[in-house]
């Protein structure tokens, strides 16, 4: 997946997310879940444009350790939602398993930038 194609699924990622914290009912749970999860999964996207701008491979290597964060931080939040809200269960499903998507994509790129990095240090 080339990275335009990531920088779409990413915002993608936070606006169904934001569709999915509009439909939730009231609650003090809610409320603040929900608040985390706007900032974590917003800030997918943001930390990976970022990434895409870095000045070298460890500045990039590191964007994109904060992006796996974030995503598991976004996953954590819809399963605590997932358990008051059982009427929204596909839709926070859904979100979930984009989640875990783009969770895959981010750590294989940092497992496969590890490699390389340690395949040009080794004679």
């Amino acid at each position: 997946m080339n990275s335009e194609t990531l920088k779409i699924r990413t915002k993608a990622y936070a606006i169904s997310i934001g569709k999915l914290i509009i439909s939730l009912p009231y609650s003090v749970l809610n409320k603040n879940y929900s608040n985390q999860l706007v900032r974590c999964s917003s800030s997918v996207g943001a930390n990976y444009r970022a990434a895409c701008r870095a000045k070298s491979t460890a500045d990039f290597l590191n964007k994109l350790k904060i992006v796996e964060e974030e995503l598991d931080e976004s996953m954590f939040f819809l399963e605590l939602l997932k358990e008051f809200n059982v009427a929204l269960k596909v839709e926070i499903d859904k979100n979930w398993k984009e989640g875990n998507e783009l969770l895959s994509i981010i750590v294989s790129s940092i497992l496969t930038i590890r490699k390389n990095e340690e395949a040009r240090r080794t004679p």
